[in-house]
């Protein structure tokens, strides 16, 4: 429970802070005007775990382009030489169907858990909430908690208050230029990058996004905060499409803690005419977003759980049971489900559907990345040279082949041709372009042709055959469909 009069504190000094602030005019009405929130630290389940999470996801992040593979770097968005490197897997722009279809899978992701259980990605993983929670900590650290911060926030500027302000935002400072550089690691080798960072010659795109982003990082996790949430992400504005009845959500219990009201620990509540809710608003004072749960599911909630890990300690305190808010559905609690029959209620038809629809696309991803062919090719025509006669009494056909070896391990190329309509195809490029270097490209131009007693005039079919080998997953057999045209002025 609180210290006395620390609420009385708090809301002395958000008294003041409305007295100094000036009158609203008839125009200002139309806005809601932010007052800014100051969330207790809570401890408890849900605190764990969302520290955990932010441990892991900062690991990953912060760590992956520091890793290395086949001597490079082994997560790398070369966009100059227009590559991305994922451990193993080299994707070329042909390749962009791979990302679309990872696109949809991870949107059917968000869709999946959230009608299971709201919005876990807020609470636990969006980029938004890591980083705010991360500062959170460094300010709690500097400033105290909440009573702390509102006291500091409402007295005049002194040396005092400028050094705790300056300290935490130097240190927020430097969070958000690490987040920043490790950023623009991802699409520049990030240990070039940290040498040209050292001796201060980062180039000036470099040196501009990394600087975006520091100062996206610092303006929305140290300022904007919930306003990012509750305003700018369009996932709380349709969430409500993705959720019913049945959905596991944060829920406040109604029918056991209504009539709210303040009492003693020595107090019998229910012979006073009281549910278990003793109103001490810590529920709220915990809330990222400074929402009151006891109002129901509002968009705004991110179900994070803090006001589950607040209410239980306070229910400790008071020898309640724990429960009063919780995660469940609301079928659950109007109906005094048991954990177990509301758990069975969550395999409902948009589930199952969202489920089979997933894992069909993830399990053809994963099939169709691992039976991707090594070589890629594309055949173009020479359109300045549809079809001559050269000598030798021969017509012939000029191509251009598009060659990409996708792995990272040299490969050595044949061309051959052949066609139902023409016989005797010959093929003719430079034979010492046989050997295509790793993860390169390159146009091999070749010559088809074909004996003039055998061409009859007009345009035919043909195909062209390229065979590839090469160490690991390097032997392939690519054949392409074109057309070999006979003049009809021979």
């Amino acid at each position: 429970m609180n210290a006395p009069g620390t609420e009385e504190v708090a809301r002395a000094a958000d008294r003041q802070r409305s007295a100094a602030a000036p009158a609203e005019t008839s125009d200002e009405t139309l806005y809601e005007v932010r007052r800014k929130i100051y969330p207790r630290s809570v401890t408890g389940a849900f605190s764990s775990w969302r520290v955990w999470l932010v441990l892991f996801t900062q690991l990953i992040y912060y760590g992956t382009p520091w890793l290395q593979w086949n001597g490079r770097q082994a997560v790398l968005f070369d966009l100059g030489e227009r590559k991305f490197y994922i451990f193993g897997l080299v994707l070329w722009p042909q390749d962009v169907i791979y990302l679309a279809v990872l696109l949809v899978i991870s949107a059917l992701a968000l869709f999946l858990f959230t009608a299971i259980a709201g919005r876990l990605f807020c609470g636990y993983a969006c980029p938004q909430t890591v980083y705010t929670e991360i500062f959170m900590w460094i300010e709690r650290r500097i400033e105290g908690d909440r009573i702390a911060r509102i006291r500091l926030d409402g007295d005049p500027w002194s040396l005092r208050k400028l050094r705790i302000k300056a300290t935490k935002h130097f240190l927020w400072v430097l969070i958000a230029l690490w987040t920043g550089f490790t950023f623009i690691g991802y699409f520049a080798p990030i240990r070039e990058l940290g040498g040209e960072l050292a001796s201060l010659s980062l180039g000036p795109w470099q040196t501009f996004w990394m600087l975006f982003y520091a100062f996206a990082t610092w303006g929305n996790a140290g300022f904007m905060r919930e306003q990012v949430c509750k305003y700018m992400c369009p996932y709380a504005r349709f969430q409500g499409v993705m959720v019913d009845r049945d959905t596991y959500v944060v829920t406040y219990d109604i029918g056991r803690g209504e009539p709210r009201g303040s009492r003693s620990r020595k107090t019998d509540h229910h012979q006073a005419g009281l549910g278990d809710c003793v109103n001490c608003s810590i529920c709220v004072q915990v809330c990222p977003t400074g929402i009151d749960i006891r109002d129901g599911l509002q968009y705004e909630c991110i179900g994070c759980g803090a006001c589950i890990d607040a209410c239980n300690q306070v229910m400790d305190k008071m020898s309640y049971p724990r429960g009063l808010i919780r995660y469940t559905s609301e079928n659950a609690m109007r109906k005094a489900l048991s954990a177990a029959a509301s758990r069975k209620r969550l395999l409902r038809p948009r589930v199952i559907i969202y489920s089979v629809i997933w894992g069909a696309l993830l399990a053809g991803f994963v099939v169709s990345i691992a039976l991707r062919t090594p070589l890629k090719v594309d055949i173009i025509r020479d359109r300045g040279a549809l079809g001559r006669e050269v000598e030798g009494r021969w017509i012939e056909n000029v191509y251009r082949l598009q060659l990409i070896n996708t792995t990272e391990g040299p490969m050595h190329i044949s061309v051959r041709a052949d066609s139902d309509e023409l016989k005797n195809l010959t093929v003719e490029y430079d034979k010492q372009a046989e050997s295509l270097a790793p993860t390169s490209n390159r146009l091999l131009p070749i010559r088809i042709r074909v004996p003039i007693e055998d061409a009859a005039q007009g345009t035919h079919k043909i195909s062209v055959t390229v065979t590839s080998e090469g160490t690991g997953r390097g032997n392939a057999e690519i054949r392409q469909s074109t057309s070999f045209i006979v003049p009809r002025d021979l």
